[in-house]
């Protein structure tokens, strides 16, 4: 009889402790208790688990994860596209946060095969970064640090789309890579930016998310702007291919831009730093149009 006053008496506390939210896609995670080992498996994934102060209990992630400075200390568990299950299961996680496109389905399958909690992260949009932040404060037990940074990003991303509301559109070229050639379509989070700063991605009806395209098809889209992204920092010296047609608008208006890569694709706070970067480049496409 005793222990069934205790367990009566510890319910609400036991109950209080469980954390549920519903992943990007559409599936309802239930924890007994706020995560405490963590694995993520895609590095923007890592810079979201940080942000929300969950650092200390990431206990394995992805090559590539190397921000903040501190995640590059975090053991390794593979690469986004080929990871370590052997390692991740040896790493005993009670939380596992997935890259659903980047991981694959197959991935993610075996992870719950193997009766691991998975969390899968796919942003699409800005308001999907802002809802990522909370959730992931909640299965971490930083539920008030992830609202908080999601309301910091919220008011910051209002902030630009106030100041590029009504902006003149400009016609863009988001280019991942050169060989193959490769865009983003209209569903990707990257158009989702470049619709915030006034801009029309030239490839938005194209069907994949980010699909490979021909050199054929961009002289015919004939962009005003071709911002590039390339592998770091520096601008990649294929930017400068397109000169070969001096005819292409944004080559004979000299808008040929670059944003580093992990402030565009790596789909976590930082990214309305390279929301800001794309507004500018666009803006400066306008101030100079007759």
């Amino acid at each position: 009889m005793r222990w069934a006053w205790l367990a009566l008496l510890c319910w609400p506390l036991l109950a209080a402790a469980a954390v549920e939210v519903v992943d990007d896609a559409g599936q309802r995670l239930q924890l007994p208790a706020p995560a405490q080992r963590v694995i993520s498996l895609a590095p923007h994934a890592t810079e979201l688990l940080f942000a929300v102060g969950a650092g200390e209990q990431v206990v394995g992630a992805v090559s590539h994860s190397d921000y903040p400075p501190a995640a590059r200390e975090v053991p390794r568990v593979g690469g986004y596209d080929a990871v370590d299950l052997e390692r991740i299961v040896a790493l005993d996680p009670d939380l596992v946060v997935a890259w659903g496109s980047g991981n694959g389905t197959r991935t993610i399958q075996r992870l719950r095969e193997l009766e691991v909690p998975v969390y899968v992260s796919e942003p699409r949009t800005l308001a999907d970064i802002a809802a990522a932040l909370e959730r992931l404060g909640t299965l971490t037990g930083h539920g008030e640090r992830g609202h908080e940074r999601a309301e910091v990003f919220r008011a910051r991303w209002d902030a630009l789309r106030r100041r590029y509301a009504g902006a003149e559109p400009v016609t863009v070229l988001y280019q991942i890579w050169n060989r193959p050639l490769m865009t983003v379509n209209g569903e990707h989070l990257i158009s989702d930016i470049i619709r915030l700063c006034g801009g029309r991605n030239a490839f938005a009806e194209a069907d994949a998310l980010a699909p490979s395209i021909t050199r054929e098809a961009v002289l015919g889209a004939d962009p005003e702007a071709i911002v590039a992204s390339g592998m770091g920092a520096s601008r990649p010296e294929w930017l400068d291919d397109w000169r070969q047609w001096p005819g292409l608008r944004a080559v004979r208006e000299g808008h040929l831009y670059h944003v580093h890569p992990d402030l565009l694709q790596r789909h976590g706070p930082r990214i309305l730093d390279g929301a800001e970067r794309l507004c500018r480049h666009l803006q400066r496409v306008r101030e100079v149009q007759p």
